[in-house]
């Protein structure tokens, strides 16, 4: 019989949320994933999956059982013809990544972080940037289930599919992800070009950057009208770094932190560092050529708080001039930098937050220096109401303030997710606060 851990204390990556489950689990086996319900609900307890905790909210946290599936991290069969792969739900997306560079592919599009379990990145929606590309977990063609009951459903297109759309973005409420088959595209370098611009040209001419680079994002510096673009585009041209401005980027960094942690007792300095770290690492031009995964990563510094709405795409210069104008309104708020925009396609996952329509994810970050916390209230607030405002829907990894109302509102097709989640699960095994707050 499988044994979980007592004492265990779990913590996300940016340490904002924790939990101590009564008990800890790392199973092996499907089958000991099977245990671990049947010992959950003779006892009447809850069941939460956690990935690799990178998620800045609580959505894996509970008082019950937690289990961590890092130890079903397989990669089980390679579709060559089809250049698709089937993977444990535990394996964390870095280690795939190598697996297919061996195999000659990789994944059409990854988010920024790859210390991520496979199962989690399609857990709440994980996404990256390009309008010809939808989140993540439009690239999985099937997968398997483990219900509340012990039953294990095959879900695809053609199987069982509304729980398969369902579960592409399943929030970890309708059971345990097993395994998951990807759709991949043979391996391929990104070139990656950086240009200083203002918020207004960028704002501007936002159809043209659309229609020139294939993963086309930028970052707005709030106190000012820079922004920084980026297009990365498929190219045959061999790997090539920029030394310097890589030593740049490390150094300004660990400057960075020093700054801001001294900005927390003379919080008139924020813009001014704004300033000088857009001069120091963004206002240059750089190329570079990466491998796709390494071009799609990029390292998230030091502990922060975020939140990152999706918006419809028509609607990305009014948020974006709405949320500068009330800034600029309020100088007695400062926020850290950068403002991160990016662009996802529609698609047809229930819970998905481009959902039946193109999307601009507007992202916001407030830096946490040496693990200190810096006011961020005002601005969350403000931030929440522009979003819903303007029809934006909250993604969901990170920390917001919906409730169930608020998402009945925003999802049109959330009552057909809670429809499945009720048949799947109906006593609830799989809930915790996080989730009842959604659901109820």
């Amino acid at each position: 019989m499988v044994q979980g851990t007592e004492g265990y204390r779990f913590r996300n990556w940016a340490n904002t949320y924790s939990c101590c489950p009564e008990l800890h689990f790392k199973p092996i086996s499907v089958e000991e994933v099977r245990q671990i319900i049947e010992l959950a609900k003779q006892r009447s307890k809850r069941v939460k999956i956690v990935g690799c905790g990178h998620s800045p909210s609580d959505i894996v946290c509970t008082d019950d059982y937690l289990v961590n599936l890092s130890n079903l991290n397989k990669l089980l069969k390679v579709d060559k013809e089809k250049q698709q792969v089937t993977v444990e739900a535990g394996m964390v997306l870095s280690d795939l990544n190598e697996e297919l560079a061996t195999l000659g592919l990789a994944l059409s599009n990854i988010g920024a972080v790859s210390d991520v379990s496979v199962g989690g990145v399609i857990g709440t929606g994980t996404h990256n940037t390009g309008i010809q590309h939808g989140i993540l977990a439009t690239q999985v063609v099937a997968l398997t289930l483990m219900t509340a009951s012990g039953e294990i459903l095959e879900c695809s297109d053609s199987v069982n599919r509304e729980v398969f759309q369902a579960a592409q973005l399943h929030l970890g409420a309708l059971g345990v992800i097993l395994t998951v088959t990807i759709q991949c595209v043979p391996a391929f370098h990104i070139q990656l070009q950086r240009f200083p611009q203002t918020l207004s040209e960028v704002l501007t001419n936002l159809d043209a950057h659309l229609k020139e680079s294939e993963y086309f994002r930028f970052l707005w510096f709030p106190h000012t009208d820079k922004a920084t673009v980026f297009y990365g585009d498929h190219t045959d041209k061999p790997i090539q770094t920029s030394s310097n401005w890589l030593w740049d980027y490390a150094i300004g960094y660990y400057l960075l932190e020093l700054l801001l942690w001294i900005s927390t007792f003379f919080p008139c300095l924020v813009p001014w560092i704004t300033r000088f770290f857009y001069w120091l690492v963004y206002s240059a031009k750089v190329m570079q050529v990466k491998r796709s995964d390494r071009a799609f990563n990029f390292e998230c510094l030091f502990k922060q708080h975020v939140s990152d709405w999706a918006i419809p795409i028509e609607k990305t210069g009014v948020v974006l001039g709405q949320l500068k104008e009330w800034l600029d309104r309020n100088p007695d708020v400062r926020v850290h930098f950068p403002v991160e925009v990016r662009f996802v396609h529609a698609d047809e996952i229930p819970l998905s937050p481009c959902y039946k329509q193109d999307s601009c994810f507007i992202n916001i970050i407030m830096y946490r220096p040496y693990g200190k916390e810096v006011p961020r209230k005002r601005y969350w607030v403000m931030y929440e109401e522009i979003m819903t405002r303007n029809g934006g829907r909250p993604h969901w990894a990170k920390a917001n303030s919906c409730v169930h109302k608020d998402f009945e509102n925003m999802y049109p097709a959330f009552q057909k997710f809670c429809t499945i989640r009720e048949k799947l699960d109906p006593l609830g095994m799989f809930l915790n606060n996080f989730l009842e707050k959604a659901f109820f």
